[in-house]
């Protein structure tokens, strides 16, 4: 095979065989086909598309360019009686849903794509913090702690982890198949039984239409399908920020805010719906309501916030910075957006608000650059609320003054101001799977 012809027949809309995949595949991972030739592969895939064959096809050469994990019976000291809030005598036991094994959840995540932000540099920001534990470490802290973070390495994923970084710069991130064969391979690398996906939708997202939405979502939901995976993928708005923060430090704030129950209000609904359905899908709740009273259980109580700094001092990282954000990378400078007229604010375009962040640093433009994690905006209104003339709409963080100007434009331009309240957007908007 030569890869030139592989490039041709995928730029004309031909399908490849799986052995053409899978030569594909393999010969970028060991690096005998160059970037080039990838970057002009993935740009084919953009514009052509992938059928079912070849996206099952390239998620499980993907998976198989590294290891993957088959997770032995934890010890008796991972299983639990969890309490349901109310004292409901659904089982023996003190109000309790019978004992089950606690749900044990692997997170292997990426890095900043476009101008989305990536988990593992969000989490990065927190001080000494590590994605890159080995095979052992991660299956160690997994029985211990039941959740741990990781990125893809030389063991997990390789292919996607340099498929992942190359599309980054070479504008093929908004492909259903490239995303969807993206995701999978990680998930299914971990071992996972069952999986929970948030399908971003809206300006924010790479999939700016609720059909496309729902077409990655069916996509990812079919490639699992006959690996016997339990998957349910929520498509969630995005037309405006989840919450209030953008950038990584921020959002690591956020976050921990959100984990002691005093979060923005979209962000903390949409982590409890998720919750709620991986307990469910994980068989610690007969139905999804009484999963959903576990997940909000733990949020109330504390003891989700307690595991998070659990993980993150397992993991290197200082847990005082989640409580104490003087700890975290901060920011030298703040530039204030204020509102031209009053009114109300009818959009904030995510996707603006997304790459003016990046200008400032918080996204790369090269798959070698290096993110700041100080830098990034506050929101102070969402859409739907009321300003007056020169209030404050949103703050830029930022520690180099380069591209703040260019950046502070973008941000004017991604928040609208009408005469009318506009109507109130649905968060979840649809369940698939």
């Amino acid at each position: 095979m030569r890869t030139v012809d592989l490039i041709q027949r995928k730029r004309d809309g031909a399908e490849l065989t799986p052995e053409e995949i899978e030569f594909l595949v393999d010969g970028y991972t060991s690096g005998e086909i160059p970037d080039y030739q990838m970057s002009a592969f993935l740009m084919a895939v953009f514009y052509s598309g992938m059928t079912d064959r070849e996206v099952s096809r390239l998620t499980e050469c993907m998976l198989r360019s590294g290891e993957t994990r088959t997770f032995p019976p934890f010890p008796a000291s991972r299983w639990t009686s969890i309490p349901l809030a109310g004292g409901r005598q659904d089982q023996p036991g003190g109000g309790a849903i019978g004992r089950r094994r606690s749900v044990v959840v692997p997170m292997m995540s990426g890095r900043a794509l476009g101008h989305t932000g990536g988990t593992l540099d969000k989490l990065e920001s927190i001080p000494g913090f590590r994605t890159d534990l080995s095979s052992d470490e991660f299956q160690r802290q997994l029985a211990e702690l039941g959740l741990c973070f990781i990125g893809q390495t030389d063991q997990f994923a390789p292919a996607d982890r340099k498929l992942y970084a190359l599309r980054d710069v070479t504008g093929t991130v908004e492909s259903i198949p490239l995303i969807a064969s993206s995701i999978m391979s990680k998930k299914l690398a971990e071992g996972v039984d069952a999986l929970v996906l948030d399908v971003k939708v809206g300006s924010g997202a790479f999939m700016k239409k609720q059909v496309d939405a729902r077409r990655l979502a069916q996509t990812m939901v079919g490639i699992a399908r006959p690996m016997d995976k339990k998957v349910q993928a929520l498509i969630t708005d995005m037309s405006q920020p989840l919450g209030y923060a953008v950038g990584n430090a921020l959002e690591v704030m956020e976050a921990s805010q959100t984990l002691q129950n005093a979060g923005p209000a979209d962000l903390t609904k949409l982590c409890l719906e998720l919750a709620a359905r991986m307990i469910f899908l994980g068989k610690q709740a007969a139905t999804l309501e009484e999963a959903r009273l576990v997940a909000e259980r733990h949020l109330v109580d504390g003891s989700a916030y307690k595991k998070f700094k659990d993980v993150v001092a397992a993991q290197g990282g200082n847990p005082q910075a989640l409580d104490n954000f003087v700890l975290l990378p901060n920011a030298t400078g703040a530039r204030e957006i204020a509102s031209p007229r009053a009114g109300y604010v009818s959009l904030i375009d995510a996707e603006d608000i997304g790459i003016a962040a990046n200008m400032i640093g918080a996204g790369r433009d090269k798959k070698e650059d290096a993110i700041d994690p100080a830098v990034g905006i506050i929101l102070e209104v969402k859409a739907g609320e009321k300003v007056e003339a020169g209030s404050i709409l949103c703050r830029l963080y930022y520690t180099k003054e380069d591209r703040v100007e260019e950046a502070a434009e973008k941000v004017e331009d991604a928040f609208h101001i009408s005469a009318q309240r506009p109507e109130e957007r649905e968060l979840i908007l649809e369940v698939v799977g």
